[in-house]
């Protein structure tokens, strides 16, 4: 390219010399040319009026003294003297009238020569005789008056009457060779002077050229991202100026971006490839950085985790993989035991669909979850062996066995030739080749597994299955997907530690059961269910009898123990549904969902009979106790919840007055307040 654009400053330099060195040519030609032909032309004129007038005077004087029959050899002696050619002449009318006919030596006029004696008026012009260039000039005598000799003392005629004509011819040729050397002299010198100039001008315009070559490629290698280009320079004038300005602006920019590149990829975590453009992979780094930082905006205030995974699967599916890309999403269980699938259509029926449904019961199996390191599945096909591919997703039940005993059988193999040194790729394709014939499916996808930790431990895990089309594009975006789990790990934390904290104001630490601020948070969900669906729920308070007496007589320990065990019995004697409450103190209450009177008092009383079987073994002693339940049924005994709670209290309050250890039901009778609660 900069060779070209050499080429094309050096050719408009060159055509516009040219076209001005032509045109100099043909004007000063023209110029010459015209110069020299009217030179000719007025040289030859002045010759012949010269002769002419010499020819007249002899003539003149020959008449007076009577010699005029002698005027033949005098103008072969004047043709002679003067190089002409030839020299007649004509008489006027008023001539032949005074003297009679023409004379020895004397011709009849043509044409022109008629004209002339007619109008008294000299004329010439030019010929071609045989090749040869002829001057002509026809010139009038004018009788006059003046001097001695003149005219009127031989004719008989006016002042100013014509008495004949003299035409004279000179050869003109030479002069016209002479006309053309000359001006060809003169244009070969015009030429060399301007080859000369022509030299003079490249030769200083080639700093110019050389420069602006220079700077055009290294603008191109600049767009191509390489600014290590030096110019060099070649004059000490503004050309040269120029060029220490470009290098020293290229130097600046390609420290400048190196230093910008060097610090983004610092962020990113990704390595320069050798020979990319810096420029472009520099904007690509700070786009994709400045995308990262909205993200993380956006996320800081999401109200929930799923919030926060929803948009982190948005950005990278959008971002990354044209909105066409396979994801999941695990999140572990606070005691480390079990990995949920993340559900974004809130389907409470998710399971696996990538990986083998063992690592949900068993995180230690996960390799994410054990090494708390990235699982890069594009780079090391094998290293899962609990990822099942996408085709076995579909399959009939048997073709499904098949394809995962297949792979089963083959992950055994790897493993005994790894321990023999062969590589597990080489067996999967020498031995166990994976074909649509023998499995049914093909390795086609590829997972990447990231960690998302916290306070140390892997708190969830984020899957991408990758296909194999895509997998040089996926390798080229990983730094700026790990970008976007990095931003997301704090604000994930943040979340769980609110969620923790919530956690920890609604439940009780010690029974590890729901207070009562949780059931004042879920009171309105309770009763909006109650009047949606037209059902009922039974309410039932719990206290055990004489549980001073234990702390009093054990210590605080004994009665731990005891509500704690309390508490197990309660939980295993309801529905997973059912809202197991410690109430305060030891006293508990109970929220029966879609349950009838009848029912709850069912419930109750196995409740009670559990209690009073239980035995706690504390300090070598053996505790027993028992417990009153009072019952009330909403909206049955009340419109509103926190009344039917009085009245399940109400109805606790008759069964410890009645001897404890026993369910009551309230009855209206059992309340005497009109107050509403």
């Amino acid at each position: 390219m900069s060779l070209n654009v050499r080429k094309t400053l050096n050719f408009k330099v060159s055509l516009f010399f040219i076209a001005i060195s032509i045109v100099l040519i043909g004007v000063l030609t023209a110029i010459s040319l015209y110069a020299f032909r009217e030179f000719s032309i007025n040289t030859a004129t002045e010759h012949l009026r010269t002769a002419a007038e010499i020819t007249r005077v002899h003539l003149t004087e020959a008449m007076i003294t009577g010699v005029i029959d002698q005027r033949e050899g005098f103008l072969r002696r004047v043709a002679e003297v003067q190089n002409l050619k030839s020299i007649r002449i004509v008489r006027a009318p008023v001539v032949n009238q005074q003297y009679g006919l023409e004379q020895k030596g004397e011709y009849l006029p043509d044409d022109i020569e008629r004209n002339v004696l007619r109008t008294g008026r000299a004329e010439f012009g030019t010929f071609d005789n045989s090749g040869e260039l002829i001057f002509r000039g026809t010139i009038p005598y004018i009788a006059n008056n003046k001097g001695n000799p003149n005219c009127l003392q031989c004719h008989q005629t006016q002042h100013g009457a014509v008495l004949g004509a003299i035409t004279m011819t000179m050869p003109v040729t030479a002069l016209r060779h002479n006309a053309i050397v000359t001006v060809t002299t003169i244009i070969g010198t015009v030429l060399v002077a301007l080859v000369v100039l022509f030299g003079l001008l490249f030769f200083m315009l080639r700093p110019i050229s050389n420069t602006a070559s220079a700077i055009e490629h290294a603008v191109q290698d600049a767009v191509e991202g390489n600014f290590r280009n030096v110019l060099e320079k070649q004059t000490n004038d503004e050309i040269g100026q120029i060029a220490s300005d470009m290098n020293r602006l290229l130097k600046f920019l390609d420290t400048g971006l190196n230093k910008i590149n060097g610090y983004v990829s610092q962020l990113v975590v990704r390595k320069q490839k050798p020979g990319e453009n810096l420029l472009l992979a520099t904007i690509e780094m700070v786009e994709n950085m400045t995308q990262v930082s909205q993200y993380k905006i956006a996320i800081e205030e999401d109200d929930s985790k799923l919030s926060v995974y929803r948009r982190l699967i948005a950005n990278i599916n959008d971002r990354f993989f044209q909105g066409k890309g396979e994801f999941s999403i695990y999140e572990v269980s606070n005691d480390n035991t079990e990995l949920h699938p993340i559900s974004f259509d809130e389907d409470a029926n998710t399971s696996c669909r990538w990986c083998e449904q063992k690592i949900l019961a068993d995180p230690q199996s996960c390799r994410v979850f054990h090494s708390a390191r990235i699982i890069d599945g594009i780079t090391q096909p094998n290293i899962c062996y609990n990822f099942r591919q996408a085709g076995l997703i579909g399959l009939r039940d048997d073709e499904e066995i098949d394809a995962i005993d297949l792979r089963q059988q083959l992950v055994h193999e790897q493993l005994q030739h790894r321990l023999r040194g062969i590589a597990p790729e080489r067996v999967a394709q020498k031995d166990h080749p994976v074909t649509r014939e023998n499995s049914k499916t093909a390795n086609a996808y590829y997972p990447l597994c990231y960690p998302i930790l916290k306070s140390g431990t892997v708190g969830s895990i984020v899957q991408l299955v990758v296909k194999d089309a895509d997998k040089e594009r996926v390798l080229e975006v990983l730094p700026y997907i790990r970008a976007y789990l990095s931003e997301t790990a704090p604000v994930l934390e943040v979340h769980r530690l609110m969620e923790t904290l919530k956690e920890s104001t609604l439940r009780d630490p010690m029974t590890d059961l729901n207070n009562r601020r949780f059931l004042e948070g879920y009171i309105d969900t309770i009763t909006a269910n109650v009047r949606r669906k037209q059902t009922h729920v039974a309410i039932l308070m719990l206290d055990l009898d004489h549980f001073k007496m234990v702390n009093d007589t054990y210590g605080h320990d004994a009665g731990d123990a005891v509500l704690k065990a309390l508490a197990n019995v309660i939980k295993f004697s309801v529905r997973a549904s059912d809202i197991v409450i410690r109430y305060g103190g030891e006293e508990f209450m109970v929220v029966l969902q879609e349950t009838s009177i009848s029912h709850a008092f069912c419930v109750a009383e196995k409740i009670r009979s559990a209690v009073q079987a239980m035995q706690i073994n504390h300090g070598g002693v053996v505790l027993q106790k028992t417990i009153s339940i009072g019952i009330a049924d909403f909206p049955g005994n009340s419109n509103t919840f926190w009344q039917a709670v009085k009245f399940a209290d109400v109805a606790l309050y008759h069964a410890k007055e009645a001897g404890r250890n026993r369910v009551l039901q309230f009855k209206t009778e059992m309340w005497s307040d009109t107050q509403e609660y």
